[in-house]
């Protein structure tokens, strides 16, 4: 058709591929009628076998917890700690922890530890609250911890978004249960976040409070439609919710379908929450933000305090995420902590990562971010569990030829832990008092508008309501509405899949350099970009309304709120029982100075020694972890406080620590030389000393009575082992 043939060409392809578009969203809805069907839907790439059933409980929960079967090819070692990953319970239901292959279920696995995971069903069991979720997750780690009575340290515990804060809760609670924690996209310092990014703090005072959520509670006849919830995230992002995840399958129809069914099965697996549950949610961290300044009790009275916490914490955010920014996921220390010699002195080890651009959802969901972050996070585990207390920020670095000692890297990445402060935290951005005391007026406000609901609205509705009615209003959401609408329910739909089968029969798509492609691309990029702008414009109305209105001074005034005040509103508080405690702990730790052997010499030595680096590398403790399996068979836990006692004498008294270093050797000096070979080797694991390293390192071999110089030494001499070898493996090899 000469000139007309580009635009005939546009023309079938763009018919072929919207109707293809609207066979794909058939299928979606036919997908979700079959997925909400399930009892126990998930999205779970893997087999699972059920181990506790939270509904067999004394306070029945609708959670559960699952062994997740490894698939053929993956062997894991029991020996190794357990991980258990908790799926954020947000509106969507469980599994996205483990989705796909490259996952944090699935790259544990790959570094040999058995995986369990904690989902729950779609409705809550009558009555149940946030404190019998954490009472049953504590049961279910007890579990976890009786079926690996050989697992070289407790259980590490993955808690995606929501499920952070509430791992973060139970582990204030009942410490002994953990291992490390790994807390990826959780939000605990709610009020937190910088002038124009990221309104969604502001969203609970624009509405006058939590009075909203218990009359959703209400409609709902006790029940709260997790559907809101996705709602709101939905909201954040107009652009990819009104066009661009639309668009993108309409553009890619030929290859896009399954991907994209396969996540709307998790993302329209809608699931429902207790009115009592998404009350304490709103009320106590949303709007209240209590939970970062220990003002959250139990049922029995004890106090929720996050500095109870006596296992290292991994934080992994994003500054792409718009649901929990890092000053929202970081935020909670500067309301606990002083400074680093206070996240010391509680005995706390605290990694936080922060990546430059993943959004919320692929912190854990990204096959990218599960091979690199989760991925280095798994195989280090034990590296991370035995660094001495205080604040370090992760850094991961590709491995290259030219890495020195590469061959103590197991992966294609490098984690180097780096000691940071309190003031690297505050530079990520942080509130003023002022913002703090709006927030503050903001939940006075929302426990009055609550007051007054109760007071006068909630027994009309209540009457009103019946489970029936609940029932269609909750079908009438409409985000669960255009399910029914575009699927075979509706009758104009089923006709669909035959037309569509016939079009890709015949289909043949068009040329990428067609010029009307060019130009719908084009079209497509204005689309975004305006309703980007729509976005921040409206973020920035949503703002300036927020601190117009609890910024007035009239209504501080009114809620006893003083304008002249300077102190934090929601600083935690200090216990003086704490400070005597530690009074007599540093007591006791002077008087172990000069205990201990040669073991504990070594130990003291090369902290000593590397102490002025200021950051821990992988391979020292790749090197470490060989030297330790194939001359000591102490159990990690033991080795653990070892590295952390002679961590802290050295920061209480470095002299004195270091003076008694002779005395702790044996007169052997073959043993001796022993020990500071091992020390050089772990030093020199990550390249070559520097002048400081040297330095310290030559005062270390004065102590040992050694001259010795102070290169790299190449290799290491022990055995190699990879990381899936056990204990039993190692004795039985000759060194």
């Amino acid at each position: 058709m000469g000139f007309f043939a580009p635009v005939m060409d546009y023309w079938i392809d763009a018919v072929q591929r919207s109707l293809l578009f609207l066979d794909v969203l058939r299928q979606r809805g036919n997908q979700y009628h079959v997925h909400i069907a399930k009892t126990a839907p998930h999205v779970l790439n893997y087999q699972v076998e059920l181990v506790v059933d939270g509904r067999q409980l004394e306070q029945a929960v609708n959670y559960l917890l699952v062994k997740v079967i490894p698939p053929p090819g993956i062997n894991v070692d029991p020996t190794l700690r357990p991980f258990v990953i908790v799926d954020p319970r947000a509106g969507h239901g469980p599994g996205i922890g483990g989705f796909k292959a490259d996952s944090e279920i699935g790259v544990a696995l790959k570094a040999g530890h058995p995986c369990y995971f904690i989902g729950f069903l779609p409705n809550p069991m009558p009555g149940q609250t946030i404190e019998d979720i954490a009472r049953a997750e504590a049961i279910f780690l007890k579990k976890v911890i009786e079926l690996h009575p050989e697992a070289d340290g407790k259980p590490c515990v993955i808690g995606n978004c929501q499920a952070g804060w509430a791992i973060m809760m139970l582990a204030a609670i009942a410490p002994d249960l953990f291992g490390p924690i790994i807390i990826a996209g959780s939000p605990l310092s709610y009020w937190a976040g910088v002038h124009g990014q990221n309104p969604m703090r502001y969203s609970g005072g624009l509405v006058g409070g939590s009075w909203l959520t218990e009359l959703t509670s209400d409609l709902g006849n006790g029940i709260f439609d997790g559907a809101w919830l996705v709602q709101n995230f939905e909201n954040q992002n107009p652009a990819n919710t009104l066009w661009t995840k639309q668009y993108n399958l309409y553009s890619k129809i030929d290859t896009e379908p399954k991907r994209y069914l396969d996540f709307e099965r998790w993302w329209s697996g809608h699931v429902n929450l207790a009115a009592q549950e998404i009350q304490f949610i709103v009320d106590k961290l949303f709007i209240g933000n209590n939970l970062a300044a220990g003002r959250i009790e139990t049922s029995d009275g004890k106090t929720i305090d996050l500095r109870n916490i006596r296992t290292p914490t991994v934080v992994f955010c994003s500054k792409g995420d718009n649901i929990t920014p890092p000053q929202q996921a970081l935020g909670w220390l500067l309301d606990l902590y002083e400074s680093v010699d206070d996240i010391r002195a509680y005995g706390q080890t605290i990694v936080y990562t922060i990546h430059e651009s993943i959004g919320h959802l692929g912190i854990f969901v990204s096959g990218g971010v599960a091979k690199k972050e989760h991925g280095q996070f798994s195989s280090n585990i034990d590296l991370i569990d035995v660094l001495p207390p205080g604040l370090y920020e992760a850094i991961f670095e590709p491995k290259t030829e030219m890495m020195a000692h590469r061959d103590l890297v197991a992966d294609e990445w490098v984690m180097r832990c780096e000691s940071r402060t309190l003031e690297d935290i505050r530079a990520l951005g942080a509130n003023s008092t002022a913002d703090d005391r709006c927030f503050e007026t903001a939940d006075h406000v929302s426990k009055v508008n609550l007051a007054l609901y109760r007071l006068f609205a909630q027994p009309l509705i209540r009457a009103f309501i019946n489970p029936s009615l609940a029932e269609t209003i909750r079908k009438s959401q409409p985000l669960r509405l255009q399910y029914d609408v575009l699927s075979d329910d509706n009758p104009l739909m089923p006709p669909l899949a035959t037309i569509a089968e016939k079009i890709r029969e015949y289909r043949r798509p068009i040329a990428t350099d067609n010029p009307f492609i060019i130009m719908q691309e084009m079209v497509s990029e204005q689309i975004v970009a305006a309703l980007d702008n729509w976005r921040v414009a409206c973020e920035t109305i949503t703002e300036r309304r927020f601190f117009a209105i609890y910024g007035s001074p009239a209504l501080q005034a009114a809620f006893g709120i003083d304008r002249s005040d300077t102190h934090p509103f929601r600083k935690a508080p200090k216990s003086k029982l704490y400070d005597e405690l530690r009074r007599i702990r540093i007591t006791e730790l002077k008087s172990q100075i000069p205990v201990g052997g040669l073991r504990e010499a070594t130990i003291r030595g090369l902290l000593y020694a590397g102490m002025a680096r200021g950051s821990v590398d992988e391979r020292g403790f790749e090197a470490v972890r060989r030297i330790r399996e194939t001359y000591d068979t102490t159990p990690l836990p033991a080795f653990k406080s070892i590295v952390r006692q002679q961590f802290y004498m050295l920061l209480l008294d470095t002299e004195s620590t270091l003076a008694a270093i002779p005395a702790m050797l044996p007169s052997d000096m073959d043993a001796r030389k022993k020990a500071l070979q091992i020390i050089k080797q772990v030093l020199s694991a990550r390249g070559e000393l520097s002048t400081e390293d040297k330095r310290r390192y030559q005062r270390v071999a004065a102590l040992f009575g050694v001259e010795e110089d102070v290169e790299p030494q190449g290799s290491l001499t022990v055995v190699p082992m990879t990381r899936k070898e056990t204990r039993k493996d190692v004795q039985t090899k000759t060194p």
